[in-house]
């Protein structure tokens, strides 16, 4: 699927769906849909996105997801076979992340609530420690779980999979992803080879 770049700023501001059933247990929460993404209706969909090459590594799903083109049927429902849900703190699309003001990225944190009250997963993870310290009004906040919940959830906060987050490489993404993944008890924790303490 081959879109001009004129064809792609026609989905400015549309939404995409949140993949979500009665099963989900780790919500996946990004920063609000690019482009690309809702011109196909799939999550992290714009190729050069590390999101499913991350879930993949990090043992959350059997294999590699392609959604570049929309989500296969099989793959959406792999999705939420895992006990994986999808949202954006902002539902509306842009170009880039920073076109967000401020005050979108606030009342997003009041959609997120609401949303995991109605849905009630285990664990939340928001994708982008930047985009959490302006939603949660706490500047210096760091990735990893935070000392409060989310409406009854574990919080976390992770790193963004966006090809534009360059601080990130693909194994740090796995393995923050595995760590959620855990908390959620989607996966279990690594084996360690180190002996136990007295051993």
């Amino acid at each position: 699927m081959g879109l001009t770049q004129a064809e792609l700023e026609r989905f400015t501001n549309a939404t995409v769906p949140d993949l979500a059933g009665p099963q989900t247990r780790l919500l996946f929460a990004g920063i609000n849909p690019g482009l690309w993404t809702a011109a196909v209706q799939a999550h992290f969909a714009r190729r050069g996105n590390r999101f499913y090459p991350a879930l993949y590594r990090a043992g959350l799903v059997d294999r590699l997801i392609d959604a570049s083109a929309g989500y296969a049927e099989e793959d959406r429902q792999h999705l939420l076979d895992r006990g994986i849900g999808i949202t954006n703190l902002v539902a509306r699309a842009s170009a880039r992340a920073d076109e967000l003001s401020n005050a979108e990225l606030a009342e997003g944190r009041h959609r997120l609530v609401e949303l995991v009250e109605r849905m009630r997963p285990a664990v939340v993870a928001v994708l982008g420690i930047s985009a959490y310290r302006v939603a949660f009004g706490v500047p210096k906040a760091r990735s990893g779980r935070p000392p409060h919940d989310l409406a009854g959830a574990q919080l976390w906060v992770a790193p963004n999979p966006s090809g534009l987050n360059a601080h990130s490489q693909l194994p740090d993404l796995a393995a923050a992803y595995r760590e959620v993944g855990v908390a959620a008890g989607l996966v279990e924790p690594a084996m360690t080879s180190e002996p136990l303490a007295g051993q």
